[in-house]
């Protein structure tokens, strides 16, 4: 009897199928499509196993389609530009170019091993000339076209890096890398004009069936659209060209419970007030500091300045409150400045107890007010409360019909305007930083800006460059800025911003479509391929990276490269839950934590130790995580037990949306069944050949049984599901003793059902058993509807009260007949010993009674 060898029987297939062609994408006009891509990898230079997990659920879709007949497209690349791979190359001495190359080739070494299907001909890297420079030509289309402009805006600041930083790059208000004291400064920068699609985005969520209602949730959120009321607050001594301050506010129904009225530190008053007071300008200068995220602004502390200035309540001129600077209110939304109602706001009540502002209650509970030192009293808008001194007319009402009831009065009173807001902000792409997509635009003194000629693109990043100056390198090279001027001729300079890395990751789906085009697409191919029919990756992605590729795909549509029905670029989104492992841990004399790797650790009754004796404290189902040590390497797991067994176990153990948690006993099953499987292949396949036996029909009928139910699984990413089936239908063939004929046919129907996991061993499989060609190129199989219909039933066999056996009777079986078999049962004849039952009962269809 032969071995299940991994180590040899992956390899031989995995050239197999390169040296086949078995998984390039063709067009094909008889065929369907279908284009399943996850999201590409960053090459931080090792696979971890959620990368297993992640590319195993696509390559089961794809090899499942390839099945059914479909033309498919699944291709791999790499996110290679950005900050991690530039603070890498510094850390290391080496270019980033050089580190990012070494990484890729070293992953996609690893990719290699686990038998993945893709059409590795069209790769290609973000930091690929050929990539970056097809991106310039896309920027200068949307240029034209009105989709990008350039402002002055005000973003993190890192003044030992010299760089903008992202929101999520300000950790308690410092720079990630240099942890300097991150500002707010006003720099000039390029914009996506992205805000001019958001009721678009917005409404396009609903058409989006596949994708988890969570993901558009969250979207909506983020375009997020609100109806508020904009009017104006009147100064009572114009000051600076101002005599009234408009605010924006989407809670018009507190209006009598102004405390002061807030300006943003960047509003164009501020600034103003700024230039003449040097205390203001101080007090602002330190609320520039910090981050601007939402997070940033709601739980730093609050600064506040008082300008001394003064203005009326819009519906009562002897009302008088405060204008404040505070440093939670940001100039990119609504107007910049926000009148304050502390008793329904936690933000503003904080401000309002550093500062000693009134406190003023617009509604309560029906129950009465609810009085609770430091808290706001904020009910769902949906909620019914009793209003206090409402202008309105309303008593009790909701948040929602108040809101609604405060607009119609201030529009009929003449005092303000319905207007509706969405949350959703241009995307400044500009980054000053060098591993990134340079920005194909020329300052020219004579000229302004200018975009560069298309003739002249690329605009290749120069690889002599330095990091021992602060600050982007293409600021200090020698000659990459210097340039004649495309318009002119004069002599001019280069932008050296270089484009954020959400913008190489907005449109690379499209460029997979024809890698090696001219321009950005082909628009042929584009047109066959387009859209994504399933995209899959991690919910982490669900908001900047989604929201921006839908952008995209409307951007490419509106300057010609992209089909009006690519608008939606993703038809089906799928997020897979991330693959966990404990942690172990000890405390060493000090009380600090020391962590140790998984293979430190032996485990024992549910308990953990040390070589030496020492029991771990076990966290288990953690996120792995380098620092923790309990990152699981997955070519460890392929060098002991084979692709196929990870692929098995990363699939079987839970449902694909949830977390797994790695365990080596779990790795260790899965092998032994993959080898179980093998030796019942090699078992049927050393049968006399014609060799007879009992059960065929009922084999062939689970076998079809599970066709069906496999292919329901897969279809609907229920993967651990359709497993369960193969679990059980190989233990039926395991019993089997049907002849050879339907033992083989079971066989290989189970080799192709367990194909699109465990590719390697069913190919093997197939081969044993005589299949013709190649496993993945076999098509899928389909259950015989007439072999579902159910002819017999199952009953249980009770004892004495007590369930002991079963029996397989045909369904119209009469009770005489279901009696004689249940009485040739073994449990009942060894049970009665000889004697005569006391009774037997027969429920029909449902269970046999044996009283003894």
């Amino acid at each position: 009897m032969s071995r299940y060898d991994p180590s040899t029987i992956e390899p031989k297939w995995q050239k197999a199928w390169n040296e086949a062609g078995t998984f390039l994408a063709k067009m094909s006009p008889d065929k369907p499509k279908y284009y399943v891509l996850e999201m590409f990898p960053y090459p931080s230079g090792n696979l971890h196993i959620g990368h297993v997990r992640n590319y195993t659920l696509g390559d089961v879709v794809a090899r499942y389609k390839k099945a059914t007949g479909h033309a498919v497209l699944h291709p791999m690349g790499w996110d290679a530009f950005g900050l991690p791979a530039e603070n890498a190359a510094i850390k290391r001495g080496i270019h980033p170019d050089t580190w990012t190359r070494q990484n890729i080739a070293n992953m996609k070494a690893q990719f290699a091993t686990l038998g993945l299907s893709l059409d590795w001909t069209r790769e290609f890297a973000s930091c690929d000339v050929a990539y970056y420079g097809r991106q310039q030509s896309l920027f200068l289309d949307f240029l034209e076209k009105g989709l990008i402009y350039r402002k002055n805006a005000v973003v993190n600041w890192d003044p030992v890096d010299m760089t903008v930083l992202a929101n999520e790059q300000v950790i308690d208000g410092k720079g990630w890398r240099s942890g300097a004291e991150v500002e707010r400064r006003e720099l000039t920068q390029w914009f996506f004009k992205i805000s001019d699609f958001s009721e678009e985005l917005l409404s396009a969520l609903d058409g989006l069936d596949d994708w988890p209602a969570k993901v558009k949730l969250m979207q909506a959120n983020w375009i997020g659209k609100s109806r508020g009321l904009q009017m104006s607050w009147k100064l009572t001594a114009p000051t600076h060209g101002f005599d009234a301050i408009d605010v924006y506010t989407t809670r018009p129904d507190t209006l009598m419970g102004a405390s002061f009225l807030g300006l943003s530190p960047d509003h164009p008053l501020t600034k103003a007030l700024e230039a003449e007071n040097p205390d203001l300008a101080a007090a602002v200068a330190e609320m520039r500091k910090g981050g601007t995220s939402e997070e940033a602004l709601e739980t730093g502390e609050k600064l506040g300045f008082d300008t001394g200035l003064r203005v009326t309540h819009p519906l009562n001129p002897d009302w008088e409150i405060p204008v404040w600077i505070a440093n939670f209110i940001l100039m990119d939304y609504g107007t910049g400045a926000i009148f304050a109602c502390p008793a329904h706001d936690q933000r503003d009540l904080d401000f309002c107890l550093k500062y000693d502002l009134p406190v003023i209650d617009t509604f309560e509970a029906l129950d009465g007010p609810e009085s609770v030192d430091g808290d706001a009293f904020v009910p769902p808008k949906s909620e019914k409360v009793r209003w206090l001194n409402h202008f309105a007319g309303l008593t009790e009402a909701t948040g929602e019909e108040a809101i609604e009831a405060t607009i119609d009065f201030m529009e009929s009173q003449g005092l303000g305007q319905a207007t509706t807001q969405f949350r959703l902000r241009d995307w400044g792409l500009s980054r000053q930083r060098y591993w990134g997509a340079p920005i194909p635009v020329i300052h020219c003194d004579t000229c302004g800006v200018v975009p560069e000629k298309k003739e002249n693109l690329p605009v290749e990043l120069p690889m002599d460059v330095t990091f021992d100056i602060p600050g982007n390198p293409l600021d200090h090279h020698p000659s990459w800025r210097n340039v004649d001027c495309p318009a002119c001729g004069t002599p001019a300079l280069r932008e050296t911003d270089t484009m954020d890395t959400f913008v190489d990751s907005s449109w690379y789906y499209a460029r997979y479509t024809s890698p090696n085009a001219e321009g950005p697409v082909d628009r042929e191919e584009a047109e066959y391929w387009m859209n994504v029919d399933q995209y899959i990756g991690g919910i982490e992605h669900a908001i900047l990276h989604l929201l921006y590729s839908r952008f995209f795909a409307r951007a490419m549509h509106l300057t010609g490269h992209l089909p009006r029905d690519a608008q939606e670029p993703f038809n089906a989104l799928f997020t897979q839950g991330m693959v966990t492992h404990a942690i172990y841990q000890t405390r060493d004399d000090a009380g600090r934590l020391v962590y140790h790797y998984p293979s430190d650790v032996e485990l024992r009754d549910g308990k953990g130790y040390l070589a030496d004796g020492t029991e771990v404290e076990i966290i288990p189902s953690a996120k792995m995580s380098k620092s923790k040590n309990n990152v699981v390497d997955p070519l460890a797991i392929v060098d002991q037990f084979g692709a196929d067994t990870a692929r098995w176990f990363v699939l079987s153990d839970s449902p694909p949306e949830r977390d797994v948690e790695w365990t080596a006993a779990g790795a260790e099953a899965a092998f032994k069944h993959l080898n179980r499987v093998w030796m019942l292949c090699d078992r049927i396949g050393e049968m006399d050949r014609n060799a007879q036996g009992d059960g065929d029909e009922f084999l062939l009928r689970e076998m079809h049984k599970t066709i069906r139910d496999v292919t329901s699984g897969i279809e609907s990413f229920g993967y651990n599901a359709a497993i369960a089936k193969l679990y059980a239908f190989t233990n039926v063939l395991q019993k089997s003793k049907a002849s050879y004929a339907t033992q083989r046919e079971a066989v290989m129907i189970l080799a192709q059902l367990m194909a699109p996991m465990t590719p390697h061993l069913a190919e093997d499989i197939w081969a044993h058993q005589g299949g013709k060609g190649l496993i993945a190129e076999a098509p899928w199989p389909k259950a015989d509807a007439a072999m579902l219909v159910e002819n017999t039933v199952t009953l249980p066999i009770q004892i004495n009260g007590k369930r002991k056996s079963e029996i397989v009777v045909a369904k119209d079986a009469s009770k005489e007949e279901v009696e004689k078999i249940a009485l040739a049962d073994e449990s009942v004849i060894k049970a009665l010993a000889g004697a005569a039952p006391k009774k037997l009962i027969v429920v029909p269809g449902r269970i046999v009674n044996v009283v003894i």
